[in-house]
Formats: C-alpha cells, structure tokens, sequence
C-alpha cells in the first residue's frame, strides 16, 4: 500500500523567502505586502526561480518596492515579451 506524502496546509503561502536576511539581521517587524507582476513573473516564481540573496524594499510616498530581486524566466516564456 502506498502512502501519501503530507501536504503543508495553512495561511503560509510564501513563494520566496531571504532566509539569509533573517540570519544576518535583527528583524523587529514583518510587513506583508502585494507586487503587480506580468504572466511569465507569476509563472517563473511558482516554478522556484526567484533570487532574494541581494534583495531588499524601500518605502516611497506610502509604496513599498521591492529592489535587488531577481527573477529567471522560464525557457518556455513568450518570445514577445523581453524580461527586464
């Protein structure tokens, strides 16, 4: 008989995470916050493809963004769409 394997359920549905940032420094507070992402974006994270080594955010008239990440394009991604 086979066994299923455990799937983590919860509220917890990070796709990314700078484990080293939590490491490396002191973090007093979390803030939790939405990005305006194309489709190959959303595809390319939900296949582990961020980098979040160098990454960091900065508020700017009450908008955080998001600096240093970086994201791979999958292969299979539209030839008419170039990502930054």
């Amino acid at each position: 008989m086979s066994t299923k394997s455990k799937t983590k359920t919860g509220n917890d549905s990070r796709i990314a995470e700078n484990r080293k940032a939590r490491h490396e420094f002191f973090i007093e507070e979390d803030f939790e916050a939405g990005l305006a992402l194309e489709g190959w974006e959303v595809k390319a994270l939900r296949a582990r493809r961020a980098n979040l080594t160098e990454a960091y955010a900065i508020l700017k008239d009450g908008e955080a963004f998001l600096l240093g990440a970086h994201i791979s394009p999958l292969n299979t991604a539209s030839t008419h769409i170039k990502p930054d």
